[in-house]
């Protein structure tokens, strides 16, 4: 599993024109079930991705399709780590 950590590197403005696409991009990746959640930061400085992937270059991919990525909104940092301990509604996700 992997944590994407976003720090935007641009205005709110500009996050926020780029809000919509960057949905629809978050969309895609849980309709695969990539992704488990997500949201902002508080204070409102970035935002988390908690993802599901085999690979940190699988993660390096998907991140590219990010409008936030593409227009260089964020700075990424990925932090994979694999799971010990979960609630049994989490499990699901856990690969063994």
């Amino acid at each position: 599993m992997f944590i994407i950590s976003l720090t935007y590197k641009a205005s709110i403005d500009k996050v926020e024109s780029l809000i919509i696409d960057h949905n629809l991009f978050l969309q895609k990746y849980y309709n695969t079930g990539q992704f488990i959640t997500s949201g902002r930061k508080e204070p409102r400085t970035g935002g988390i991705i908690l993802a599901n992937a085999n690979s940190k270059s699988e993660v390096e991919q998907i991140i590219e399709e990010d409008p936030f990525y593409i227009h260089q909104i964020a700075d990424y940092n990925i932090i994979e780590f694999i799971p010990s301990r979960y609630n049994n509604n989490f499990k699901f996700f856990i690969k063994d």
